[in-house]
């Protein structure tokens, strides 16, 4: 019997989610690597109040991997709307600190959380550090803080120059590890800044990924963010993440080649995000085989065919 392929999926949020849910469905060994920056909403009053690592980046992937009865998963999903001390927060993230706290250990918590939800894969942690996400803008201004970054109240026209963690962060063994021995690495779909990168500004995590004999793959963004990626193409993106773990690590991008209707489309005008282009020539000629494919749902928010991903991830 052919031994399963080990996929590694490195991101954080809704981008891996979606990664995740196709992946699943397929004879493959699959983890995901998670970005540990997240201090917005639920997860900064956790941190702070219990001083447990984000639940909110690692309740996401541990659903998209799950085989529990649906309902279960939508508890695991469930925010409350209202009550005092309660509102705003999952019942996910809760229960996740609850199991952080009794056991002593973030990683014995998503293990434990894991089995309860019958997830096939691993959920793993870039690190076990507590760090903070700091940006640079172009003018030389700091922004402290994932989520001030991710909901700019700065000019979020200002383009970000470089980000970094405080303190810097040893890498996760389990994650190098995982890494070191993947068949495939995709680095995405998810917010450039604020879920991809801060996975490899953790110490020995570009490294892992750079050294690793995988495929690496990057799935590329449909749409921009304003204050994150505000004018970016395909190639915009590369640049970037080449800066962290090194120019001609990637080999593959996976990118869309069909626009969407434009009442689609207009929602997003109002956030100030646009359809991410890209030049296919410019691409090859950073050394990467590009995938054209129509990679959109075909309704709804402008987001990623979790099957059409998957399908052409296996196929690789």
């Amino acid at each position: 019997m052919a031994k399963e392929k080990k996929i590694i999926v490195i991101g954080g949020g809704t981008g891996t989610y979606t990664a995740l849910v196709g992946l699943k469905k397929y004879p493959v060994d699959l983890t995901a690597v998670v970005s540990m920056a997240d201090d917005g909403g639920s997860t900064k009053t956790l941190r702070e109040e219990f001083g447990v690592l984000p639940p909110g980046s690692v309740r996401p992937a541990l659903v998209a991997l799950s085989h529990a009865p649906q309902a279960i998963s939508n508890l695991f999903e469930f925010r409350f709307a209202e009550g005092e001390g309660l509102k705003g927060h999952s019942l996910g993230n809760l229960f996740l600190t609850a199991l952080a706290k009794q056991y002593g250990s973030f990683e014995r918590a998503i293990e434990e959380a894991g089995r309860m939800l019958n997830i096939h894969g691993r959920v793993i942690p870039s690190t076990l550090d507590n760090c903070k996400l700091v940006a640079q803008l172009e003018n030389g201004e700091i922004i402290r803080g994932e989520t001030n970054i991710d909901v700019p109240k700065h000019d979020g026209s200002l383009k970000i120059q470089k980000v970094w963690l405080d303190p810097q962060c040893a890498g996760n063994p389990k994650a190098m590890e995982a890494l070191k021995t993947a068949d495939i690495i995709v680095i995405g779909p998810g917010d450039l800044f604020t879920s991809l990168v801060p996975n490899l500004l953790v110490e020995g995590i570009a490294d892992a990924v750079r050294e690793s004999k995988a495929k690496k793959i990057f799935v590329c963004n449909l749409m921009t963010k304003f204050g994150e990626t505000s004018e970016f193409d395909a190639s915009d993106f590369v640049e970037v993440l080449e800066q962290y773990i090194g120019k001609g690590t990637l080999s593959h991008i996976i990118v869309n080649d069909k626009k969407p209707d434009d009442d689609r489309i207009a929602k997003y005008e109002k956030a100030h995000a646009h359809m991410v282009e890209y030049d296919k020539k410019q691409l090859k000629e950073k050394g990467l085989k590009v995938i054209e494919e129509n990679v959109l749902r075909p309704v709804g928010l402008i987001r990623h065919n979790s099957d059409t991903l998957a399908r052409i991830i296996c196929k690789l």
